[in-house]
């Protein structure tokens, strides 16, 4: 690693971004998508601020995707004007929801059941307002989406097609389920039955009649392990849009499964040494839980690789000694194994960590300060509730 980081910057813990590897990292995924012949809407959720946002729409259409509402008002004050939703609605928010819509000039929400269809057409009935839906697909994840081989699937997307109160976007669908590979020949196989699922069920509803204007897909994962090669690309066909947020910052989840290097995260804590205890080989520092989360990372990769990765501050070198075993709120417990990696890092002094998934990181933090070169260049604010 050459990477040079400030050091004694004050009040740790802090989250630090690297410009330069935030520019890396949006370029790559544009010309990626642009290879493909699709469009890239990223998704925001990650940073959740403008300025991240701007560098990963860069001379694209400028659409994005939200996680929250707040999230979409956020980038509509910011001018943004083509914004998906991308979590399934909840019907107490519609109202909301039509209110943001009669401010954009496009917000695309989410369903997956005919509870929210049925809730939709209320509102849009009282209020004279027609929604843009996608439907959401689910393509193996299990977590949310309609089954494509489901008969009912295909009736919901007829009635959403019926409705006068609603434009149907198209289908929508996410290979979450990447995150369960180990390799990035299994995240490969994984993004091939993402489209072959939801390019089968728009299939089937063109032979039925029903027009499909958008078929978005995407994970991080297997967005970034596509091959550059023509072959790829016809295997895209049909697709339209793809949807990946975690490459902007990546993460040491990433690395593990495959979707990244190291040298490709983006975003990091530092914080700094509050106890040192050589009789039991341990250091304490002063990131817990509230700084970090409390995922635990690629488990099926290393059940045994802690809360993070630790690399020194200056030199961003992996410090393979040192393990993050546990967190509670405020405290962070680092075990070593060597008593000289101990002497390297005494009490005052700093250290970095590569958070397992940058995304729960990141939301600890209300100001992330910007970094390029080494030196301090901005401090981006994300948004925050929902």
């Amino acid at each position: 690693m050459t990477r040079n980081f400030p050091h004694g910057t004050p009040g740790t813990p802090c989250a630090h971004l690297d410009l330069d590897i935030l520019r890396s990292n949006a370029r790559k995924m544009a010309q990626r998508c642009s290879r493909l012949g699709i469009r890239l809407r990223p998704h925001v959720k990650t940073h959740k601020t403008h300025q991240g946002a701007r560098l990963q729409t860069e001379g694209h259409f400028g659409g994005i995707a939200v996680s929250t509402l707040a999230e979409a008002r956020f980038f509509a004050r910011g001018g943004f004007e083509d914004i998906t939703y991308a979590v399934p609605m909840a019907p107490s928010r519609l109202e909301e929801a039509a209110d943001l819509g009669e401010e954009l000039p496009r917000l695309h929400l989410l369903l997956d059941s005919e509870t929210v269809l049925e809730a939709a057409r209320g509102v849009g009935r009282r209020r004279g307002t027609r929604f843009s839906f996608f439907l959401k697909v689910d393509c193996g994840y299990g977590r949310a989406g309609v089954d494509a081989e489901d008969p009912r699937s295909l009736e919901l997307v007829e009635a959403l097609a019926a409705a006068d109160e609603i434009d149907f976007r198209g289908l929508l669908t996410h290979a979450g389920h990447a995150y369960d590979c180990r390799s990035r020949e299994e995240i490969l196989q994984v993004g091939q039955q993402e489209r072959r699922v939801v390019l089968r069920f728009a299939e089937e509803l063109r032979q039925r009649g029903i027009e499909v204007p958008e078929v978005s897909l995407g994970s991080t994962p297997t967005l970034s392990v596509v091959p550059e090669s023509p072959e790829e690309a016809d295997s895209w066909s049909g697709i339209t849009e793809a949807r990946p947020g975690n490459y902007l910052f990546y993460d040491a989840f990433q690395t593990a499964i495959g979707s990244c290097t190291q040298r490709d995260i983006a975003f990091s804590v530092l914080a700094t040494v509050i106890g040192s205890y050589p009789q039991r080989g341990e250091l304490i520092v002063n990131a817990g839980g509230t700084a970090l989360s409390r995922d635990p990372g690629p488990t099926h990769v290393n059940p045994h690789g802690g809360f993070g990765v630790l690399v020194d501050p200056v030199t961003a070198e992996v410090l393979p000694e040192l393990s993050l075993v546990s967190l509670s709120q405020e405290h962070g417990r680092i075990r070593s194994s060597s008593h000289a990696c101990l002497e390297r890092y005494p009490v005052g002094s700093e250290l970095r960590i590569l958070p397992n998934h940058s995304c729960l990181a990141a939301a600890c933090f209300d100001e992330y300060r910007v970094f390029e070169k080494g030196v301090e260049v901005d401090r981006w604010q994300p948004v925050r509730g929902w």
